[in-house]
């Protein structure tokens, strides 16, 4: 006769030396990472006079940090200038660190991410070359900050402070579900904080530093036509001047940059028609009270 018994799982066992002798007792299972601390997310917020921006990694926290001011972001690796909106740009730079798995793919999330808070513009990946990990942070104002580590999740912490006043303006982006199915507007406005007077400035500088996560997933993008940013803004006699920057294109479409820019400086009371012009410093109609754009930007 066969007599079937119970299947009872596996369990490992290690030896453990007690003052009788040796017991057998469950060895307990862990999981240690192995290799250098991997970057799983990124996010920010706004508290009490500042804004908290935190790095959160697998593994232990990287020994090798450097966080300081620089008047551009570099690319790793290529050396090219990364374009990060803001009036003032942190660089956070994470050596023997990785921001992606085995097979290359971005464990962090989004490279180029946007914040609606006071301080905190946009975060902006700038390599991932040879185990560092280097970022640009763009705020609306230099201003002091504190950097600092905790663990279990190991962090690194960027507190950067917001001793300043701000005040609600309007950002207009395309909102794709409207465009896409014909219902017009398609514009949407969302709210951002500014710092004051410069307001008009400092809706500009928002807009193209594009939609939050959660915007974009309502649908609404910044369409940039090839526009990497204003080098000036003027405002005078009820006319605003911007001149942008980059190889302007419309690419044939009838909906541009400009359909963006004009809502967004129009909010202002002081502002009655806006020209922007190319990186070469041309639009169509330069004199007189009406709008007018770059002929690149013409469909």
């Amino acid at each position: 006769m066969i007599i079937m018994l119970p299947i009872r799982p596996l369990v490992a066992t290690a030896m453990v030396a007690t003052t009788t002798g040796l017991l057998a007792v469950p060895a307990q299972a862990t999981v240690q990472h192995v290799g250098p601390p991997v970057l799983t997310g990124i996010r920010a917020a706004h508290h009490r006079g500042l804004d908290r921006l935190v790095f959160e990694f697998r593994g232990r926290v990287p020994a090798q940090r450097d966080v300081r001011y620089v008047s551009r972001l570099l690319a790793d690796g290529s050396g090219r200038t990364v374009d990060v909106a803001g009036g003032a740009l942190l660089r956070v730079r994470f050596d023997r660190t990785d921001g992606h798995d085995q097979r290359g793919r971005v464990t962090y999330g989004p490279t180029r991410r946007t914040y609606a808070l006071p301080g905190v513009i946009q975060v902006v990946n700038a390599g991932d070359f040879e185990a560092t990990l280097t970022f640009g942070v763009g705020l609306a104002r230099r201003a002091p900050y504190r950097v600092y580590t905790l663990s279990r999740p190991s962090r690194v912490v960027v507190d950067i402070a917001t001793p300043y006043r701000t005040v609600p303006v309007r950002a207009c982006f395309l909102d794709t579900t409207a465009y896409t199915t014909g219902r017009t507007p398609y514009i949407r406005a969302v709210r951002r904080p500014v710092i004051p007077p410069a307001t008009a400035h400092g809706a500009l500088q928002r807009l193209f530093a594009g939609p939050t996560q959660a915007e974009k997933a309502r649908g609404l993008r910044f369409v940039s036509s090839k526009a990497t940013g204003f080098s000036k803004l003027t405002i005078k006699k009820g006319i605003a001047r911007v001149y942008l920057t980059g190889r302007l294109t419309s690419a044939g479409s009838t909906f541009t940059v400009a359909d963006q820019i004009i809502p967004t400086l129009k909010q202002f009371p002081t502002v009655s028609w806006v020209k922007i012009y190319d990186a070469r410093g041309h639009t169509q109609q330069p004199h007189g009270p009406s709008d007018s754009v770059p002929a690149g930007l013409e469909p």
